[in-house]
């Protein structure tokens, strides 16, 4: 499998694609994996296991032949692809995020479906908790220091006098927020709608984000990328994080979609102190270019688009649920509205 920087899965690339199995007649819906730049064979090995009787194929382009009645399982379909007719059942994404199909324009009327499961979400709250006490103890410094064979310490603030605040409280924002608590951590929400009845206090829309970012001494990003969200993150928003911050700067965290930031005012930020420090696990471009500021800056830590990996297993199990939905008469799940983008 190439290493895109979009990999979400860790799957062997020595697999060889089963070949396709015979449908019964009684049961005429396939499976069709298109995955752009992912090896399919594990993914065709594991749908064949979960869904014994199923025709699986392979559907890489709009040549294809495609059966009369098929789900398709993809990650940045074309849109060729997508327009094809017939038409599939279900559309469902191989990972939690669904712009890529979006971008690709859906046929109208097709039902999208994301992944939502207890593992990816438990590893987004690892990722978050994990980078917040980073930055919280001075991490970044230590490992400096270390490099430079320097005993040196520095005073941090205990969790309970720092406030996160998480942008996007959905799934892995509510679950991430509560990791934090446990920690002892202050942890305010935003979001672009009001929600009612979190055990945290949350602020909404353009109305509400100022006074959340004032209070904020970490930023968190797990916002979707949706055209509102798409460059959110820029130098004026970044300068409006709480300037009296007990870790005597502001940070922020970006687990959630690479668009959301101005990587080019990011990056001034942390060279000019706007910012303390940063962790980036999502870019614009994937794999990050060679020639990123991002990459020698002492303040950041980077990880190659990897914070909520979640097993193949799990993922599968949770597309033959909707697919079980979708052909009992029922909506999917984890539904997504094209027009919210999410």
């Amino acid at each position: 499998m190439p290493d895109t920087g979009e990999k979400r899965f860790r799957m062997s690339d020595t697999a060889e694609t089963p070949p396709a199995q015979d449908l019964p007649a009684q049961d005429p819906s396939a499976i069709a994996v298109a995955l752009t730049g992912w090896n399919p064979a594990p993914w065709v090995a594991r749908f064949a296991a979960a869904a014994p009787g199923r025709r699986i194929i392979v559907a890489p382009d709009e040549t294809t032949p495609l059966p009369p009645r098929y789900h398709l399982f993809c990650w940045k379909p074309s849109q060729a692809l997508l327009n094809r007719t017939p038409r599939p059942l279900l559309i469902a994404s191989a990972g939690a995020g669904v712009d890529h199909i979006l971008k690709a324009n859906p046929p109208p009327g097709v039902p999208i479906s994301r992944v939502v499961d207890p593992d990816l979400t438990g590893r987004m709250v690892e990722y978050v908790v994990l980078h917040t006490l980073m930055h919280l103890r001075r991490m970044t410094e230590a490992s400096q220091h270390q490099r430079a064979r320097r005993w040196k310490s520095a005073d941090f603030p205990p969790a309970r006098a720092v406030t996160v605040g998480v942008m996007g409280v959905g799934e892995m924002g509510r679950a991430a927020a509560q990791g934090l608590m446990a920690l002892g951590f202050t942890v305010i929400g935003w979001g672009r709608s009001a929600r009612q009845g979190l055990p945290f206090e949350t602020y909404a829309g353009a109305e509400g984000l100022d006074a959340f970012l004032r209070r904020t001494d970490m930023l968190v990003n797990l916002l979707p990328s949706t055209p509102e969200t798409r460059g959110l993150v820029n130098r004026a928003l970044l300068e409006k994080l709480n300037r009296a911050s007990p870790l005597g700067g502001a940070v922020f965290i970006n687990g959630g979609r690479g668009d959301a930031c101005n990587e080019a005012e990011l990056a001034a930020a942390l060279r000019d102190g706007a910012l303390r420090s940063a962790s980036l696990d999502v870019f614009v471009t994937e794999p990050l270019p060679a020639d990123s500021p991002f990459w020698g800056m002492e303040n950041v830590v980077l990880t190659p688009h990897r914070a909520a990996d979640s097993t193949p297993d799990a993922v599968v199990a949770a597309v033959m649920g909707e697919i079980g939905r979708i052909e009992a008469g029922l909506a999917p799940l984890n539904s997504v509205d094209p027009v919210r983008g999410y």
